[in-house]
């Protein structure tokens, strides 16, 4: 975007935000599952418990979408780097 090149920053942005979104989305929804079974009278309200379900509650489809979307966020970071570099130089000259 710094150097002009819109469409370029919007796609990143883009790509950007929708894994963000995902990850954040998944990371609720564990959360609130959490909080329902401590709210149900399933979990003691103890931090031993608590930090022991949340270590331990792994579901193999969210993971696979969190380490995509992980992926995808460095993805992007990287290429922003290296394509704004190369479109440095390509300016100064």
């Amino acid at each position: 975007m710094v150097l002009k090149q819109y469409l370029r920053g919007s796609i990143l942005i883009l790509f950007t935000l929708i894994a963000l979104s995902v990850i954040v989305t998944v990371a609720v929804r564990r959360a609130l599952s959490i909080v329902d079974s401590i709210n149900g009278g399933e979990i003691p309200v103890e931090s031993e418990a608590i930090t022991e379900l949340v270590s331990n509650f792994i579901s193999s489809a969210d993971n696979l979408i969190v380490n995509i979307s992980l992926i995808v966020v460095g993805a992007c970071w990287v290429v922003g780097i290296i394509d704004s570099y190369r479109l440095g130089i390509t300016q100064e000259k």
